[in-house]
C-alpha cells in the first residue's frame, strides 16, 4: 500500500483550493485535480461515443440481470443477460468472469436519473454475429450432430446443436423402442446427446430434430433377425382382444392372432399368458416397410414342420434292398 513518503522528491500537479495570507497559508488537492481532469476525459468520451460503436473494457460487477463493464475510468456500461451470449444462459457468470477484457458493442445511450450520469446499453453477442445467419451452411437434413438439452416441454425437448442454435426434438421423435409420454422420460437438461437433422428453416428459426434416427432404427435388421420361419423367444407387450402383441426386441414387436392361438395344442395355455410373460414363437411374415411382424405358436409351427416331414419321406422313393425286403414281408403274409 502506498503511502505519503513514497511520493516524497516526485514531481506532481496540484489544484489550488485555498490561498490566503499572500501566499503564506496554501490548501492544494491532487485528489481534485485528478477530477476535475476524469471529468474533462468523460465529456470527451461521451462526445465521441455513439450507437454501434465497438469498445474494449473490463468486466467490473457481475449482477443477477447481467454484466458491469468500465469502458474508461469512472465509465461504466451494462451487458443485459440476454447480450451476453447467443446460447441461453442461467447467470451471466456462465459467460464472463470479474476482471476480465471484453469487446462490447454500443447498443444505446440514455440519460441516467442523476443529472450528468448516462446509461450505457452494450453486446457481446452481436460482435459474433447471427448464428442463424449461416445455420443453412452449417446444417444439412440428414446430418448426425451432438448438443445440450437446454430444456423440456410436454411435446418435446430443445436441443442446443451450436451456441444460439436451438432445435427441437418432437415427442414422436424420441424414441423407436418405447412410446413415450413425458420427454424427460429420455432426456433431461444439461445432458448431451446425439440427434440427426430433420428439417432447417432459417427464415422461421427453426429446426426439426430426431433423437430416434441417431439412435438407429431396430426395423432396418428386422427381416435380416427374424426371417419366415425362425423360432425366437418373446414377451407378451400388450393383450388384445384379436390377439398378442409379442415385442422380439426393444423396438420391434409382432402379432400373434388369435386365429393362430385357438389352432395351437396348447391354446388354452396361451391365453393365459399375461403381460411381461415370456413366449416362444415362430415368424410366419415380415413387412419391413410397414413395420409388422406376423407371428404363430412354436408348437403349431413344429408340429407342421414334422407332418411335412412325414409326408416327404412317405412320397420318397425305396431302394433296391427296401424293395425285395418288403415283397418278401408280403409274400409271407400270403402264405
Amino acid at each position: 500500500m502506498e503511502t505519503p513518503e513514497d511520493y516524497v522528491g516526485q514531481a506532481h500537479e496540484f489544484l489550488i483550493t485555498q490561498f490566503e495570507n499572500r501566499g503564506k497559508n496554501i490548501v492544494v488537492s491532487r485528489k481534485k485535480l485528478l477530477a476535475k481532469a476524469l471529468e474533462k476525459a468523460k465529456k470527451a468520451f461521451f462526445a465521441d461515443l455513439k450507437e454501434g460503436d465497438e469498445r474494449e473494457g473490463r468486466v467490473t460487477r457481475l449482477m443477477p440481470y447481467g454484466a458491469f463493464v468500465e469502458l474508461i475510468p469512472g465509465v461504466e456500461g451494462m451487458v443485459h443477460i440476454s447480450e451476453l451470449s447467443w446460447s441461453r444462459l442461467e447467470a451471466p457468470g456462465e459467460a464472463v468472469r470479474i476482471d476480465q477484457t471484453v469487446k462490447v458493442q454500443v447498443l444505446g445511450i440514455k440519460e441516467g436519473e442523476k443529472s450528468g450520469q448516462k446509461k450505457i446499453g452494450l453486446s457481446i453477442k452481436r460482435l459474433a454475429g447471427d448464428p442463424w445467419d449461416t445455420v443453412a451452411e452449417r446444417f444439412r437434413p440428414g446430418e448426425k450432430v451432438s448438443g445440450k438439452v437446454t430444456r423440456c416441454a410436454n411435446f418435446g425437448a430443445f436441443v442446443e446443436i451450436a451456441p444460439g442454435i436451438e432445435g427441437l426434438v418432437h415427442i414422436s421423435e424420441m424414441s423407436y423402442v418405447k412410446r413415450v409420454v413425458n420427454p424427460e422420460d429420455v432426456v433431461s437438461p444439461g445432458e448431451t446427446v446425439s440427434v440427426t437433422v430433420k428439417e432447417v428453416d432459417p427464415k422461421k428459426r427453426r429446426i426439426s430434430l430426431s433423437l430416434k434416427e441417431a439412435e438407429g432404427d431396430p426395423w432396418l435388421e428386422a427381416a435380416d433377425r427374424f426371417p419366415v420361419g425362425k423360432v425366437s423367444r418373446g414377451t407378451v407387450e400388450k393383450k388384445e382382444a384379436f390377439g398378442l402383441f409379442v415385442r422380439l426386441l426393444p423396438g420391434v414387436t409382432g402379432l400373434l392372432p388369435k386365429s393362430k392361438i385357438r389352432r395351437s395344442p396348447n391354446a388354452g395355455a396361451v391365453e393365459q399368458l399375461k403381460e411381461g410373460d415370456p413366449i416362444t414363437v415362430t415368424v410366419e411374415e415380415v413387412q419391413t416397410d410397414a413395420r409388422k411382424i406376423t407371428l404363430a405358436p412354436a408348437d403349431e409351427a413344429e408340429e407342421g414342420q414334422w407332418k411335412e416331414f412325414g409326408r416327404s419321406e412317405a412320397a420318397a422313393p425305396m431302394s433296391d434292398l427296401a424293395e425285395k425286403l418288403k415283397r418278401a414281408m408280403e409274400k409271407k403274409k400270403d402264405r
